[in-house]
């Protein structure tokens, strides 16, 4: 049924989007506002499209700029400390941090968070080489395994994964490095395997291409059952052979990423964002910075990964999807 409501209230936005008779978007004076997008490093797929979305926003009359960060875990706490006023970041790790458990167990909940738009699923994938003899995730055992920054949300993806295969960290030589520092060292045969969450085509990993052969470990059968079942913001997903040139699909996780947008943004601000990223010329400029983006950020992603979780919507968004029918 959730499903069903969700494709129901995605199909409604894109009706608005090409030209349903529904409210004006607010006037903003544009020039009076800068705003800064934070996004990842500059090896992954966050940095060129939250570069994207920062040109955009420009061109709107804006005053702004993209920072290139860590990603999820420091995006989290640097809009939580205004060092920016939009922030890429994973799904489940927003969902820890607002409700204070996983990673953020111990620490006060980050109610003030605020989501905008949902944004493309981020592919857990977790990479080796052909030549490596590692086929499972039970043969990593004793493997240097790069399994992320500390608490960044490949490191967070990667404890829940280690988790549902019933073995933790001791079981293998983990290095807390960031995925483009593991693979690095991949290149160099002093690391066997890499946890990357990101969209596919990953630059990184397809740079890794031209010198090894890819091959990925599949989360599949009962640990991923286990995997969705504690935590519902993971979805099956599936590596396509063609993405990397491998010998075969993978059966994976994925977690969406949204858009976080500061608390204390005027909500006719964040309308006017979305009004004009939903149009076709701003859906064209962010979708012309990688694939993904093209594929993924669409009217039928705005919802996905924030409704029916405990994050809540801006202010400026909740008003934006009523205008467009999209919620009451």
């Amino acid at each position: 049924m959730k499903k069903v409501l969700i494709s129901i209230m995605a199909a409604a936005l894109i009706l608005s989007v090409v030209g349903a008779a529904l409210a004006e978007a607010p006037e903003v004076k544009r020039g009076d506002y800068f705003i800064t997008v934070l996004t990842g490093p500059s090896s992954g797929i966050y940095f060129p499209i939250g570069g994207a979305f920062s040109t955009f926003i420009g061109s709107l009359g804006y005053k702004t700029s993209a920072t290139a960060t860590g990603a999820t875990a420091e995006n989290i706490n640097a809009l939580l400390t205004d060092q920016g006023e939009m922030a890429i970041a994973m799904a489940d790790s927003v969902i820890q941090a607002v409700d204070a458990f996983g990673a953020y167990e111990g620490k006060p909940k980050a109610a003030d968070l605020r989501a905008m738009m949902g944004l493309w699923p981020n592919f857990c994938q977790i990479v080796t080489t052909a030549d490596s003899g590692i086929k499972t995730f039970a043969d990593m055992k004793g493997k240097r395994v790069g399994v992320g920054a500390p608490n960044s949300g490949v490191e967070l993806n990667a404890r829940m994964m280690f988790e549902a295969h019933d073995m933790t960290y001791a079981d293998c030589k983990v290095d807390y490095l960031s995925y483009g520092e593991a693979i690095d060292q991949m290149k160099n045969g002093l690391c066997d395997v890499a946890f990357v969450t990101s969209g596919l085509g990953n630059a990184t990993i397809m740079e890794l291409g031209t010198t090894k052969k890819i091959a990925f470990v599949p989360v599949e059968g009962e640990p991923l059952k286990k995997l969705l079942a504690k935590y519902p913001f993971y979805i099956e997903a599936t590596i396509p052979a063609e993405t990397y040139g491998t010998e075969k699909d993978t059966t994976t996780a994925a977690v969406m990423n949204i858009m976080l947008v500061d608390k204390k943004l005027p909500a006719d601000v964040v309308y006017d964002l979305l009004d004009n990223i939903y149009s076709p010329a701003g859906l064209d400029a962010v979708g012309s910075s990688h694939a993904t983006a093209k594929r993924e950020i669409t009217p039928e992603t705005a919802l996905r990964g924030i409704v029916g979780t405990s994050v809540q919507f801006h202010d400026g968004a909740i008003q934006y999807y009523k205008d467009k029918g999209v919620i009451k």
